[in-house]
């Protein structure tokens, strides 16, 4: 007579939100970490976050092991969603949600992603515990979050995996094109487009050329401070009596005093379904700005993607902790921790800066914004400048490997879609 089949005691993971070159060394970790535990029978990967676990769109990563590929690889190698979980567990999405994860016998449920994923684990670890109160026999999922933001904007955090990389390419870059833009002897304006809605964090990095020690970039623009239309043209007047070409970079969320994003008549208005508008074009406004009232070369860089996505130029800082803080949340949710979103700490030693890891209850991490203090708002002030070099320079220390150096352009994602078209 044979014994009755269990089925798997599961861990399943899943990405959400915007991509990063290091979201996928979070999942590395995360997935070594469960290789390696004796609870773990099977790994499931769920597509495009929520929405994957919704639609039974998995995929079995049980003794995968190529975690040095995957980390080397940018975007996210699950997809993504932006879906928001309604507010009343009453709404049937919770229960079914809950039954998707029981017929996979998931015990353990990892979600990897930014303010509005926090979220999603807030409510779904919230709804399993009232679930477990009124029925106290069943067995809930432990559910887990495992930060990423470029943005760096994650509360609790001192820093975000993402963030590392990303300032790394903009420093890059920005020194780059300040020596580009030198090379004529006419009055220009070059204006850099941040990505950033609310928080400064990766208009900073753009600005360590002059934080470091260099005259540029002229103009730092960060949406916490409030920016004046008139006074960045007096400033760019100004700077052309000693100096050819002017360089400002400015975060896409700038708003003026009243509180509008500046050139918000040139947004499409539209938001996404957590609320927030969808910025892009204050660079090109700002060009046209200057073009009309001081009339010399000027053209707007808008980085967009790539800011995320340059995974040619990734901080070994960044990946190496990424993978680092996806092994040890799954190592906390293993133990039964949830609830909780796994963070990235700083301890200062003799030897310098050095990352510790630990967890903070997601409620203070869910939709709250850790934006640039306010101590750091006079960007022409020195010891400022002294500090946010202190702060940033550390995480974009090392030039990690690229996927493509390494591993030819067939990356991990190319795998994945390769897996599922057959079946394994």
């Amino acid at each position: 007579m044979s014994l009755p089949a269990f089925p798997p005691k599961t861990l399943m993971i899943a990405q959400s939100g915007g991509p990063s070159c290091a979201i996928n060394a979070t999942l590395a970790g995360a997935l070594s970490a469960a290789s390696e535990s004796d609870c773990v029978q099977r790994i499931l990967g769920a597509f495009h976050g929520i929405e994957g676990v919704l639609n039974e769109n998995t995929i079995d990563l049980t003794g995968f092991s190529d975690f040095d590929r995957l980390s080397a690889t940018p975007a996210m190698a699950l997809g993504s969603c932006r879906k928001k979980l309604p507010e009343a567990f009453s709404d049937p999405i919770y229960e079914e949600i809950f039954h998707k994860l029981q017929k996979e016998n998931v015990r353990w449920f990892l979600y990897i992603g930014g303010n509005d994923s926090m979220d999603t684990v807030r409510r779904l670890s919230e709804f399993f515990a009232v679930k477990k109160a009124q029925e106290p026999h069943l067995e809930v999922p432990v559910v887990f979050g495992l930060p990423k933001t470029i943005d760096n904007d994650l509360s609790a955090c001192d820093h975000t995996p993402g963030y590392g990389s990303a300032a790394r390419y903009l420093y890059q870059t920005v020194q780059e094109l300040i020596r580009d833009t030198a090379i004529y002897a006419v009055p220009s304006v070059t204006i850099v487009e941040v990505m950033g809605r609310n928080a400064g964090w990766l208009t900073l990095a753009a600005g360590l050329p002059k934080f470091m020690g260099g005259e540029k970039p002229d103009i730092i623009a960060i949406p916490e401070v409030a920016f004046d239309e008139k006074a960045f043209i007096e400033k760019i007047r100004s700077l052309h009596q000693h100096t050819h070409s002017v360089i400002a970079v400015v975060s896409e969320g700038i708003r003026s005093r009243s509180g509008e994003y500046v050139g918000m008549e040139n947004k499409s208005g539209a938001v996404d379904v957590f609320g927030h508008a969808y910025l892009s074009g204050v660079g090109k406004y700002l060009e046209l700005l200057v073009k009309k009232e001081i009339g010399c070369k000027v053209r707007s860089i808008e980085l967009n993607l790539m800011q995320r996505c340059s995974a040619h130029i990734a901080s070994k800082t960044d990946i190496d902790e990424s993978f680092a803080v996806g092994m040890f949340g799954a190592q906390q949710a293993l133990m039964g921790v949830t609830g909780k979103m796994a963070v990235i700490l700083r301890e200062e030693t003799k030897s310098g800066y050095h990352a510790i890891y630990g967890c903070e209850e997601i409620e203070r991490c869910a939709n709250h914004e850790r934006l640039v203090p306010e101590k750091w708002y006079d960007l022409e002030d020195p010891k400022v400048q002294q500090e946010i070099v202190a702060y940033i320079r550390p995480l974009i220390k090392g030039k990690a490997v690229s996927f493509d150096d390494e591993y030819g352009t067939a990356g991990f994602i190319d795998w994945l879609k390769f897996s599922r078209q057959e079946g394994r």
